[in-house]
């Protein structure tokens, strides 16, 4: 937009909308009065996982509120001038979304609390010295860059927006604008994904098996438990009292309490109560025929005393190792047990696809067809860096050009969300999950009602475990806090990258699904997960250099045909000792050939990568990485320490143990035994022709 543009767009009046209608993109949103004292924000976007964010006047400052506000009206209605682009960094928009909006006036009104505790009444007073100040106070705070950064960057906006208008109230252009921001930052520190934990093996094994039980073995049950449930409560709404509906329902209660059973009840504002649409879908009897009956005198005690399960008259279908995982679903367990099931869909999703938690929440129905060949592909939207021509932010996101690749428990999870939901709509609609209550929710479920979700399907997770008596299958507390739902992507990428060929909890193959998820996204992406993969990769590589390193240094020794590289490449560790590991510098060490030093737990070794060398990929063709899983005993690139010739040992002092059991079949005993002669001979080849760097030394 040119100057000239900029001045015809006029002001404000008190019941000039806050979003002019050509900017709205969801009309079912509300959108306030300038003069209101809440703006909402929501119209603008159409993220179905975005927050619904809200702006209130009343926490801004008297003294700057008005021209905080019309300033706020010409962010959100005015792009950015043309001439003001000019040089700026690929990173600024003309507009912003929602939530930087918000954002962007939250960091506004830390400003104008700034001001007004130095007696700064007005935006005129605020000169260029005082945004000085104000920049020297943001760096002593203890944030991090990134977070620092973006109160200089609001800053800057909210000077813009002043700067082009018609009749600008006159605040200082900020210092960082012409000197840099680098004096008014601190130092640079990992951020987003790339500085999230992983949920540690620990905690995500057990998670995952419950998330996979639930999908494929008890969805089937609680599917028809929910719809039995409904079907009861509809037909007890629906259901008109009669003398003969009457006369069932005592001949009901009176049987039940002639027999000292149980009355059915559930539970109601934190308290046990008998089940009024449940007794009535039973009996044919209305709920207010319920409801007085069971107020008698002379029932009511009998009522009180005798509180019981209101089972459904299911079949259950769904097994753990060759029995029901439970006897019955009660009544009023089929909300609850509707969400875990939606959450468990949720982590496999996020989990064993690498989709970042919007685009998950993003997907609907239809968007995994099954293939006329080939695997299963996911059609969705991509929305973090969905852009329009002109690089404006599209809140309703852009088709991935290149669908992610589905694994079998991916495509389960799909079709159960599919039953779950309505034809065309999100799979993870906010109103159809809202199971209890039916709110009208537009939109899917929020990240923090997915994070509540998460956590609560691992204490159900461990409730099971203990009921069941699979204390092995409990899920621990993870060490860095709440799993959320930003830590799964993360997770993968840590999985894929150390532990090849592993298990977490199921018969999935690290190796193979680095590839099947690879596959999902655009190669020449910014923001696939490939460049998660290679950051982690890359920490995986460090990490395996600095303890080979320390370990050297303390004398160990190391075997096999790339020993000697081995030790070349452990050497370089210091250099990478506290590296901020961006996506730029994860690359730059696994493009580095010395550097390449995997470690294989699994089998007992470390691979010391050189292509032309590998044996793993001799079905493959030559690749940038080993395929940890293959390992070959044979291959030029096997180097071992004196900790893999160790637990060698550990292992075939286990088998020998298991081996001389007299309940072992000889067949196995026997199997066992030659395994551990082989892995003792492992082993004792390597103490035979271990070196050491001292021995190097002299």
């Amino acid at each position: 937009m040119t100057v000239a543009a900029w001045y015809l767009t006029g002001r404000p009046g008190p019941d000039t909308p806050v979003i002019s209608a050509v900017l709205i993109v969801d009309a079912r949103e509300p959108n306030a009065c300038y003069g209101d004292r809440v703006w909402p924000l929501m119209a603008l976007n159409a993220n179905p996982s975005a927050n619904r964010c809200q702006i209130h006047w009343d926490t801004f400052p008297a003294e700057l509120r008005e021209e905080m506000r019309y300033l706020a009206w010409a962010m959100i209605n005015r792009p950015l001038p043309d001439e003001f682009m000019i040089g700026r960094s690929p990173t600024w928009r003309t507009r912003q979304s929602s939530a930087k909006l918000y954002a962007t006036l939250m960091r506004w009104r830390a400003l104008a609390e700034w001001l007004v505790k130095r007696g700064i009444t007005t935006l005129a007073d605020c000169t260029s010295e005082i945004l000085r100040e104000y920049g020297q106070d943001n760096l002593r705070t203890p944030r991090s860059r990134e977070y620092a950064g973006s109160f200089l960057v609001a800053v800057t906006r909210l000077w813009a927006f002043d700067a082009y208008d018609v009749m600008p109230l006159g605040i200082g252009e900020p210092p960082w604008n012409w000197e840099g921001v680098d004096d008014f930052l601190p130092a640079a520190t990992p951020r987003g994904e790339n500085a999230t934990e992983p949920i540690t093996a620990a905690t995500m094994g057990p998670l995952l098996i419950w998330a996979l039980r639930m999908v494929d073995d008890f969805a089937e049950d609680i599917l028809a438990a929910s719809q039995m449930a409904g079907e009861m409560t509809r037909r007890a709404e629906a259901t008109v009292a009669t003398p003969l509906s009457l006369a069932r329902l005592k001949e009901y209660i009176d049987g039940i309490r002639d027999r000292g059973e149980s009355v059915p009840s559930w539970i109601r504002s934190g308290r046990r109560a008998s089940c009024t649409p449940y007794i009535s879908a039973l009996t044919g009897a209305s709920p207010l025929q319920v409801i007085a009956l069971l107020r008698q005198t002379y029932r009511k005690t009998y009522v009180r005393d005798h509180l019981g399960p209101s089972p459904l008259p299911l079949k259950i279908t769904g097994r753990i190792d060759g029995r029901a995982w439970t006897e019955a679903i009660d009544f009023d367990e089929t909300d609850s047990l509707m969400r875990h099931l939606g959450t468990a869909c949720f982590i496999v999703l996020a989990y064993l696809t690498g989709m970042r938690p919007g685009e998950v929440l993003g997907l609907r129905t239809g968007c995994c067809p099954d293939p006329k060949s080939g695997p299963h592909l996911i059609h969705g939207n991509v929305y973090k860096t969905a852009t329009d021509e002109d690089g404006n932010y599209l809140s309703q996101g852009v088709l991935r050009e290149m669908p992610w690749v589905a694994i079998a428990p991916v495509v389960s999870a799909i079709r159960v969300l599919e039953k779950i939901v309505s034809p065309g709509a999100l799979l993870f609609d906010g109103a159809e999950h809202d199971v209890t209550l039916r709110r009208g929710y537009t939109g899917a479920i929020t990240y923090a009602t997915m994070s509540d979700r998460v956590e609560s399907f691992a204490a159900w997770a461990n409730a099971q475990a203990a009921r069941l008596d699979r204390p092995h299958e409990a899920v621990p507390a993870d060490p860095h806090g709440a799993l959320g739902t930003e830590r799964f992507r993360r997770t993968l990428a840590w999985h894929i990258a150390r532990r090849p060929g592993g298990l977490v909890a199921l018969a999935i193959q690290y190796g193979h699904l680095r590839t099947l998820v690879s596959a999902g996204y655009a190669s020449r992406s910014r923001d696939g997960i490939h460049d998660l993969l290679d950051v982690e990769t890359a920490r995986a590589t460090v990490d395996t250099l600095a303890t080979l390193n320390a370990d050297l240094a303390e004398g160990a020794g190391i075997s096999g045909p790339a020993a000697r590289r081995a030790i070349n490449a452990a050497v370089q560790a210091p250099a990478f000792t506290g590296v901020v590991m961006s996506t730029k510098a994860a690359k730059d060490i696994l493009d580095n050939p010395q550097l390449a030093v995997y470690d294989s737990p699994g089998s007992y070794l470390m691979c010391v990568y050189n292509r032309d060398k590998a044996l793993c990929h001799r079905l493959e063709g030559q690749q940038d990485a080993p395929s940890l899983d293959r390992c070959q005993p044979t291959c030029g690139n096997i180097s071992r320490t004196d900790h893999h010739a160790d637990q060698l040992v550990g292992l075939a002092e286990a088998l020998e143990k298991q081996a001389a059991s007299e309940a072992l079949p000889v067949p196995l005993a026997d199997r066992f035994r030659r395994r551990a002669a082989r892995l003792r001979a492992t082993a004792d080849e390597h103490y035979r022709n271990r070196i050491t760097t001292q021995e190097d030394a002299s």
